[in-house]
Formats: C-alpha cells, structure tokens, sequence
C-alpha cells in the first residue's frame, strides 16, 4: 500500500474506532494475565498466565464462543491498526530515531495483536490450543540453540528482551507514554488515573520481560531451551521466590493494571 493511501487509511474514523475497540481487547488480555497470575500466587492451578492462557480463560465461560469471535475480531482489527501506524503512524514524534523504534513496536504489537486474534478463532472453531505459550517459546528457542553459533543467538535475543524490559520500565518511570495519548478525550476525572495505570503498568510489564530475559540466558548458558519460557514461566519463577507469593501478587497486580491502562486509554490513543 503507498505510503499516501495508508494515511488516509491511518486517518479514517472507522479504523481508528475500531482500532481502539481492539486496544480495549488487547487490554482485557493482560486484565486476565493479571488474574491468572493471581490464581497461581494463591493456588498454583488454572490457565498458563500469559496470553494463550488469558483467551482460553474467555473460552472457557458460559458464552465463551460468542465472546472468543469478539475477541478475536478485536485483536485482529488492533494488530492492523498497529500495522499502519508501524508503516506510517507516530508523525507527533518529532525525533526520527524515536519516531522509528516506536514504528517498530507497534510492528510487534501488530504480530502478537494478530496472532492472538487467530489463536482466539481457532478456540472459537474447536481446532484446539496447538501448545502453551511457554511450549512454543521452548521449541523456537531449541531451533535457535541447534543452530552454528546457537547459544550465542539466544544471548542476543535476551539481551534484546532485556532491552525492551528496561525501556517499558523507562517509559512507566518517566510518564513518556503519555505523549502518545490525547489527554483532552478522555473525561477530566478519568486523565490522573490512566497516567498512574499507565506508570505501574509498564513498570511491572518491564520486570516481567526481564525475568524472560534471564530465563532465555540460562537456556543458552546451558544449552538447554527447557530453561526458557514466555509471561507464564517468568510469573511462576517469580513466585518461587522467597516472599514468592506476595512478589507475584504485586506483580500481578501491576500486569493488570496495564490491561486497565490500555482499556482506560484507548479512547485517548493518538492513531
């Protein structure tokens, strides 16, 4: 699509409601990674809390078919709108370095976005959950490891992760996701409380990644992939912790509020 087109695209009001309806979906992922993070703290049982887990769990309810096809509409319809702001969204982004890494994320934002709105289809269909989360993340890193050079491909994903885990940490800290939101759409009373979502949200999401970041380097360290794993695997390692408990409550709780943040701002998400 000419860069043109997928402006006027970008623009459109219908895509940028839906857009943000699917945001809100995006959202109420990580309000369910947060809960099932949160079952595991008290029980150890139920979904995996990562975001295979998280739609399965609306699957899981009295009208969850219904409910697996809104879902999976909203992912979808968030993965594209994520695409075009990749291709040629963040123009309020005066620096050209910033302005690009941002067009990357929103890159992966679409992958996960769109990947997940398929997983939640095919639940939809009864085609079946085709692995956990944790599952898939041990069998691309067991690719990676039988590769020349593999373990040294690992520890570059990792000290990516870990990248990116520091960045959200950044990003909560110094309030700099708020210069994506356009405070003046959402109701007065509504703007303190997104920005404090928004502040411990991406804070416990970058403690999160981190520790999928030393699990990846552990794998590669001892070449062994079964060491790895995704959102899932780094809540439970948190809650093998002295005060394991209360740790993955806390965090939970972050992660949630993350969901409530993306839910709460959606309406105010610059497109």
């Amino acid at each position: 699509m000419p860069a043109t087109k997928a402006r006027q695209v970008r623009h459109n009001k219908a895509v940028q409601m839906f857009g943000r309806i699917g945001m809100g979906c995006y959202g109420l992922v990580y309000l369910l990674i947060g809960y099932l993070a949160v079952r595991i703290a008290i029980g150890g049982g139920g979904q995996e809390a990562d975001g295979r887990g998280a739609v399965a769990e609306v699957g899981s309810t009295p009208v969850g078919g219904v409910l697996l096809w809104v879902l999976a509409a909203g992912l979808v319809a968030y993965g594209l709108w994520q695409a075009l702001l990749a291709a040629v969204g963040y123009t309020w982004i005066d620096k050209e370095r910033k302005r690009t890494v941002k067009r990357v994320t929103s890159g992966v934002r679409c992958l996960v976005g769109i990947s997940l709105g398929f997983y939640a289809a095919r639940l939809a269909v009864g085609a079946g959950d085709q692995g956990s989360g944790d599952q898939k993340q041990q069998e691309y890193t067991a690719k990676l490891l039988e590769l020349p050079a593999g373990p040294f491909l690992v520890i570059v994903v990792a000290v990516i992760v870990f990248g990116v885990a520091v960045a959200s940490v950044v990003k909560g800290v110094r309030r700099t996701f708020m210069e994506d939101l356009d405070l003046s759409k959402l109701p007065s009373g509504t703007q303190r409380w997104v920005e404090r979502l928004g502040r411990i949200g991406y804070a416990a999401r970058g403690v999160v990644f981190g520790v999928v970041a030393v699990l990846l380097g552990f794998a590669a360290l001892e070449h062994d992939p079964s060491r790895s794993g995704g959102l899932d695997a780094a809540l439970r390692t948190l809650a093998a912790q002295p005060f394991g408990t209360v740790l993955l409550i806390v965090v939970a709780a972050g992660v949630a509020a993350f969901g409530a943040y993306c839910v709460g701002a959606a309406r105010a998400q610059r497109g």
